[in-house]
């Protein structure tokens, strides 16, 4: 009987990394046509299934499935931790050159995986799928995800027109570079540019869904929003938190000072009395807060050179070295 596998493998050309959860009806008519199209590449490759903690058969299938295929890996999660867990496991547990990420309810199309390959070939780190005509219900998931994406993309200044899509492809060195957490898998294309990948995106086929239910919920919405403002502080201030925090403080800090001498000429010049007017509290609150603001810029700056310096870690990422001698 086929193990439940962990660790890599030396060899491989291509890792294909799948979160499911609850697709018992899908995973094998998707197992199928991935491989199908991926042995017309003459590459060597592994499909890793991540079962997001089904409860429906998902895992019984899967390792079936492994017994009769040697290029299955199985990672089953004790219980549901969320498709950005599993996505993490995929990436950790991958062996490949080039990782392929897809859905498991087959609304992504295999046969668009070699196109995405090629495109590496140009000098792309990341090729992101984008569900042009998306078969999904137009109020509930397209309008949402259009205005979404826009404001993702302001945001994070990585401009894709679908996020959402889980067909990507990665080189291995980004793959095994991201840490992702909360919702982050919403935001790999701006993680990665984080990591100085090169990104492009090109257009997909994207299938109605005809077996098991969709996960979506939109209270997600929500630690999407938190998960943004995250992802926006790494982008631009992971190295000097102090000018993030720094500015909101000293913005309060003048602010609360311009306040303080109005109420200083109006005290000492006009002779008004300002022990009970609002505006001296405001004042204290404005300055206090700067001050706070400021503090805590500098107790983050501590702690990101603690971060990097601890871990050995470098604040760059090198592409490529040359030199004559090489």
């Amino acid at each position: 009987m086929a193990a439940i596998l962990t660790g890599t493998k030396a060899g491989l050309d291509i890792s294909v990394v799948i979160p499911v959860y609850n697709e018992v009806q899908n995973v094998k008519p998707l197992y199928y046509s991935i491989k199908e199209v991926i042995e017309g590449l003459n590459k060597v490759f592994e499909i890793v299934f991540i079962d997001d903690g089904s409860n429906d058969g998902t895992c019984e299938v899967l390792k079936a499935l492994a017994d009769d295929e040697p290029n299955v890996k199985v990672i089953r999660f004790r219980r549901n931790y969320g498709q950005t867990a599993a996505m993490a496991a995929g990436f950790d547990h991958a062996s490949g050159d080039i990782v392929v990420t897809l859905d498991g309810d087959m609304q992504n199309d295999p046969t668009d995986i070699p196109m995405l390959i090629d495109k590496l070939d140009d000098g792309y780190d990341v090729v992101s799928g984008w569900r042009k005509n998306r078969k999904d219900n137009v109020l509930i998931r397209n309008i949402p995800s259009i205005i979404a994406n826009k404001i993702i993309s302001k945001m994070t200044g990585t401009q894709l027109h679908d996020y959402g899509c889980s067909l990507k492809v990665y080189t291995k060195d980004i793959a095994k570079a991201l840490s992702l957490y909360g919702e982050m898998h919403r935001f790999i294309p701006a993680l990665a540019s984080i990591e100085g990948a090169n990104i492009v995106e090109v257009p997909v086929k994207h299938h109605a869904r005809k077996f098991g239910e969709s996960k979506y919920n939109i209270l997600k919405t929500f630690k999407v929003v938190l998960d943004l403002i995250t992802v926006v502080f790494f982008r631009k201030f992971i190295t000097r938190p102090l000018h993030m925090f720094g500015r909101l403080g000293m913005l309060f800090f003048a602010i609360g000072s311009l306040a303080g001498f109005y109420l200083i000429i109006d005290k000492f010049i006009f002779g008004m009395d300002i022990g009970s007017r609002p505006l001296l509290i405001l004042t204290v609150l404005l300055v206090m807060m700067g001050v706070q603001l400021i503090s805590s810029g500098i107790l983050a700056e501590i702690m990101i050179r603690t971060y990097y310096e601890s871990q050995n870690k470098t604040i760059y990422r090198v592409r490529e070295i040359y030199s004559k001698d090489e």
